[in-house]
């Protein structure tokens, strides 16, 4: 991966208008350093906006007036995808996506359109805050202070709260906060992680991806996955969607700027969504490279085996290392086809015309006989690589490379990699 992201930020660094605008997601949270160290190589250093809890850099997720607030809740329904073990839990997972919708409409009516994790889970979890906002609502909608959308918006909330959500029994509702408190609970326990991720409107230094791709910005997530594993998983992929809705925004309007996407250890932060943008993201001149242990690890995270098949399929290039998992090796196998191979089989014959028992040694005595050896060749339509090439045959610092230049596509070959290293 190092020698990619050195090529995508040299890349026009010099340009203000043609340099890339990249997003990295550091899974280890040992990335950002080497990106630290390139941007001062190329005297970028002004460029780079860090995602993290040791930075200075204040991003609130949820700010995105512009966004409908069915669209934030199903970002926030992806994340707890992420979490759920298994994706049998669609109603509840649904029902929460509902609940958010609406909480996020209130929390816009009386905080001046800003809305925070913090704002979010007291709504939810606590009913006098619930009751103290409404009180805030009522006295705006009396004294005319809200517009026709806004008091269309506050009719249809107080409906579903009052109507919907109210009236659920309590088991129901206790496990929908719950649901939702797997994503908000984490921003209003740690107040190191509100002070980053939910600071006031005025505070915020990230306010998304717009200006960042207007100006060649690289934004980097700092965050260990092993210390900080779901608001990682949180950050991350929000930073994700938040970019590659951003992508797409800037393609259908006309405002095409190349930009990059890296993520090293990919599982970690996959969904379902992502498929899609990188079968589009092409047109909008996003490069998109990622780095996973086996589709296994794909599988395993998505619990889908047609959604890792469609992610692959719009990978174009592709380099693959020595690898035992089974899975891996028969999508690779089926991925680069089949060729006619040669095969040889041998087969030996003997025949008596005399033959006789022996009572003593228990054996079968021949006289008389001959034996007949004979070969055969044939063709046969079998996979360019056996799976002992994938086990066996990939030495460290070699890889099977699939490949493209944009026009043609070059024949599969396996190739030696110059650790980047001993560089």
């Amino acid at each position: 991966m190092y020698p990619f992201t050195e090529q995508l930020i040299k890349y026009n660094y010099s340009h203000q208008q043609q340099k890339l605008g990249i997003l990295i997601l550091d899974v280890k949270g040992n990335y950002y350093k080497y990106v630290k160290s390139l941007a001062k190589k190329y005297n970028l250093s002004q460029d780079i906006l860090e995602i993290g809890l040791h930075s200075k850099v204040k991003y609130n997720p949820l700010h995105k007036p512009h966004l409908n607030p069915f669209v934030l809740a199903n970002r926030l329904k992806t994340i707890l995808l992420l979490f759920s073990e298994n994706n049998t839990e669609s109603f509840w997972l649904d029902k929460a996506e509902q609940i958010l919708a609406e909480a996020i409409k209130l929390c816009r009516l009386y905080n001046d359109g800003y809305v925070t994790f913090i704002e979010i889970h007291k709504l939810i979890t606590e009913p006098s805050y619930y009751k103290s906002k409404i009180e805030i609502l009522k006295k705006l909608f009396y004294t005319s202070k809200l517009t026709h959308k806004q008091i269309y918006e506050l009719n249809t909330a107080l409906e579903f709260f009052e109507k919907e959500f109210c009236s659920l029994d309590t088991r129901t509702l206790s496990i929908l906060k719950s649901e939702i408190s797997r994503i908000t609970n984490i921003f209003v326990s740690d107040y190191n992680i509100s002070n980053i991720f939910c600071s006031s409107k005025k505070d915020l230094t990230f306010k998304g991806f717009s200006s960042m791709l207007q100006k060649g910005n690289i934004v980097v997530l700092n965050m260990n996955i092993a210390e900080y594993k779901n608001l990682s998983k949180i950050i991350a992929t929000y930073l994700k969607l938040d970019f590659q809705s951003e992508v797409m925004y800037n393609l259908s309007h006309n405002k095409v700027r190349p930009s990059a996407f890296i993520c090293d250890e990919y599982a970690e932060y996959v969904t379902k969504t992502d498929a899609d943008f990188f079968s589009l993201s092409r047109e909008a001149k996003c490069i998109n490279i990622i780095s996973t242990q086996s589709y296994s690890s794909l599988k395993h995270s998505l619990k889908d085996e047609n959604s890792v098949r469609v992610i692959v399929q719009n990978l174009i290039n592709k380099i693959w290392f020595r690898t035992d998992d089974i899975f891996t090796i028969e999508e690779t196998q089926k991925q680069l086809g089949k060729e006619d191979k040669l095969h040889t089989s041998k087969s030996i014959s003997e025949n008596a015309k005399e033959t006789s028992f022996n009572y003593i040694t228990n054996s079968l005595n021949s006289k008389n006989s001959s034996i007949t050896e004979s070969y055969s060749t044939y063709t046969q339509k079998d996979y360019i690589y056996d799976t002992n090439f994938f086990t066996q045959n990939l030495e460290t610092f070699s890889a099977l490379t699939f490949l493209s230049d944009g026009t043609n596509i070059f024949k599969p070959s396996k190739l030696k990699m110059f650790p980047y290293f001993k560089k």
